[in-house]
């Protein structure tokens, strides 16, 4: 029922996730983003879809915010900074529902190349596996075991 999206940016993302949410018919979406105008765009577009009441952003540093959000989580959308993959994981690791999905965007950028290692590295407490988004680009959808 918890869904954290770590980027929001302008919250085309976030509809989709919240979508789901309301048509699963419970849930709660939180979503990160550092941008103040950002912010104000995403928010606009939640409430303009009419699902700002499935949606929580949090503003400031994700490493920070997301400490805030209570588990089990069920869905994760790593769409931030790619350095941040990582570290971002790690942070809500604990909370993650076994058979949690994380899906990751942009892993055929080199920066996200860490993500990928620590993913699909044996014992990690994941299957992995990448599926190609368009002809330059792939997203890697790991389950919490």
């Amino acid at each position: 029922h918890t869904v954290i999206e770590f980027g929001t940016s302008f919250g085309l993302s976030g509809i989709h996730l919240a979508a789901a949410v309301r048509d699963n018919g419970a849930g709660h979406v939180f979503t990160t983003e550092l941008s103040a105008a950002k912010i104000e765009a995403a928010q606009q577009n939640f409430v303009e879809t009419g699902l700002d009441d499935l949606v929580t952003i949090l503003a400031g540093d994700a490493l920070e915010t997301l400490i805030s959000v209570d588990g089990p989580v069920g869905f994760v959308l790593l769409d931030g900074w790619k350095e941040l993959y990582v570290p971002v994981l790690e942070l809500i690791e604990p909370k993650l529902a076994d058979g949690a999905l994380v899906v990751a965007d942009n892993t055929s950028m080199a920066q996200t190349r860490p993500y990928l290692d620590y993913v699909r590295a044996p014992g990690s407490g994941y299957v992995s596996v990448s599926i190609p988004a368009r002809d330059d680009d792939s997203m890697e959808i790991s389950c919490r075991t």
